[in-house]
């Protein structure tokens, strides 16, 4: 026994099917067990602008190697992008590595213990406070009544 399935009105515009499709049940249109995988080959996937600041020798680094693989650079920081993302390796950097190795190019000498001693300074600041909280405690800013 076939399922009557009611009948898809005409949208003028996506927004009305969207507030359309918000409100109503897709199987009471649709025959699912029907439905057939789409490939959409030649959509391309949105893309954003952004703006980053690269070292000028690693631009130059990274034009080069495009340049020898013969794509645009651009494309080529794309492609090493998404290849760390769906790796998962995205390379783990110590925050205080550049700390650490200014300090010992600026003090010849003292070798090691003057690393050491950034860590444990850093180690010993605590997280600065909020003022005021969700909890009503003020800002120290309220005005004094007299």
């Amino acid at each position: 026994m076939a399922v009557e399935r009611k009948k898809l009105p005409h949208f003028r515009n996506e927004e009305e099917e969207r507030e359309f499709w918000s409100i109503h049940d897709s199987t009471e249109y649709l025959d699912w067990q029907k439905a057939r995988p789409a490939l959409f080959s030649s959509l391309r996937p949105s893309t954003r602008s952004i703006s980053i600041r690269l070292p000028e020798s690693l631009l130059a680094e990274l034009r080069t190697l495009a340049n020898k693989l013969d794509v645009p650079y651009q494309s080529l920081i794309k492609m090493l992008l998404s290849e760390c993302v769906r790796k998962g390796s995205a390379p783990r950097l110590d925050p205080l590595s550049k700390v650490r190795s200014a300090v010992l190019r600026s003090a010849p000498g003292r070798g090691e213990g003057t690393a050491r001693g950034v860590d444990e300074k850093q180690s010993r600041l605590k997280p600065r406070r909020r003022l005021g909280s969700a909890r009503g405690v003020g800002t120290g800013r309220e005005s004094r009544q007299t």
